[in-house]
């Protein structure tokens, strides 16, 4: 097994170990979500002031535009070097010969190895027993609660909701639409961040992105829309995605809500009140636990001019990953780095939670058709939550059009 050499050490090392492996200089193009606050921003910033020969034109691309952008940039010979993708819809790029295979790159590389990956992020970057990326980072949900409105509410803080059943009951507790406060926050929304939140109650019950209309996922959707129904959550769950609905969370205007880790500094931040995260809820008590397995990948398109320069961004962004929990929120996709203690006891225990949580992480996919899967359950989401359809002909009709798609 390889040893990582570089992790860990600071940006000037790196720079002594590869100022002078590329001699003129070469500007390559990265697009990532990453806002200035978040990794692929500032690690892209720190790469430009290695000097090394290497510049990053960094540019910023919107969640849901990922997809047919970059589709369409890679068609018409205007695809960046490097890509930041959704993990599921990464098998979508590679089985269509957009990205690079970069099988024998990571073999030769002292920074990547793929035994330091957690099996899910690195089977995501996998096609066709061929690695063609580098998990970015890795998480999952799990639920985030109010500690104080439990406690005005009669409820134990210590003792916080372990089925579906209690999860409702206690978001009918909580509830005070007097107050303006909903007893739970999610996202139903029709995009990945629908599918994102509403998969892993599939799973629970034996299901999965493939068998999505059996008796256990019509119960667990029928449970979202109890409550829609009963106005246990605000009607833009149907709207907004999971930053938005955290957001009301943080805002006291939510008790609970079901969000990841990325949000933990934000908490830290913005929440005036003592909160905690407890695993997602199962079905019943002994059912299979569940969750989602999100975040990005890194890829390189194959048709840059550069995959030389481009995969040395990418061992540099890699040598990097200790710092992504402690520096940005973010969980590494690496079973090999060790999280150090932040200080803060509340992030520090919420953080034991959600690894407890990635145990139990399944990923969506991967499948080349998977735009197509999750559209499919998206749409049902919405057909059953808006009263257009019956939950089970809603996902009756979902499943057979996932069928179309895998067959």
């Amino acid at each position: 097994m390889k040893r990582l050499h570089i992790l860990g050490r600071s940006v000037a090392a790196f720079t002594l170990l590869t100022s002078s492996a590329f001699a003129q200089d070469v500007t390559i193009s990265v697009w990532s979500l990453d806002k200035e606050t978040q990794p692929a921003y500032n690690l892209a910033k720190e790469f430009n002031d290695l000097d090394n020969g290497i510049k990053v034109d960094y540019r910023i691309v919107q969640f849901d535009d990922v997809v047919t952008e970059a589709m369409r940039a890679f068609a018409t010979g205007q695809a960046p070097d490097i890509i930041a993708v959704d993990n599921p819809e990464h098998a979508l790029f590679a089985s269509r010969g957009a990205f690079l295979d970069l099988t024998d790159r990571i073999a030769a590389s002292d920074v990547i190895d793929p035994d330091n990956y957690f099996p899910g992020p690195l089977n995501s970057v996998t096609w066709d027993g061929k690695y063609f990326g580098v998990p970015k980072a890795t998480n999952t949900i799990a639920l985030y609660y109010n500690v104080d409105k439990f406690k005005e509410a009669g409820l134990d803080p210590d003792n916080p909701p372990k089925t579906w059943d209690e999860l409702v009951e206690t978001a009918r507790t909580l509830n005070a639409p007097e107050k303006n406060v909903y007893g739970i926050a999610f996202s139903a929304k029709a995009s990945e961040e629908g599918t994102f939140q509403f998969l892993p109650w599939v799973q629970m019950t034996g299901g999965n992105y493939d068998k999505v209309n059996g008796e256990g996922a019509v119960r667990a959707l029928e449970t979202w829309k109890t409550i829609l129904d009963e106005g246990l959550a605000s009607p833009d769950t149907l709207t907004r995605g999971q930053w938005d609905s955290t957001g009301t969370f943080n805002s006291g205007n939510a008790a609970m809500v079901i969000s990841g880790p990325w949000e933990l500094n934000r908490m830290v931040e913005e929440a005036d009140f003592e909160w905690r995260v407890a695993l997602l809820p199962v079905p019943e008590e002994g059912a299979e636990r569940a969750s989602a397995m999100g975040d990005f990948n890194w890829a390189i398109f194959a048709n840059t001019d550069h995959p030389d320069e481009a995969f040395h961004a990418l061992e540099y962004f890699a040598s990097q990953d200790d710092r992504l929990f402690p520096d940005f929120g973010q969980l590494p996709a690496r079973s090999d780095i060790e999280l150090p203690p932040t200080g803060n006891a509340p992030k520090d225990a919420a953080l034991q939670v959600f690894l407890e949580q990635l145990k139990y992480a399944q990923p969506r996919g991967p499948h080349p058709e998977w735009p197509k899967v999750s559209k499919a359950i998206q749409d049902a989401i919405q057909l059953s939550l808006t009263g257009q359809k019956s939950t089970q002909e809603a996902l009756d009709d979902a499943q057979a059009r996932i069928d179309a798609a895998l067959n």
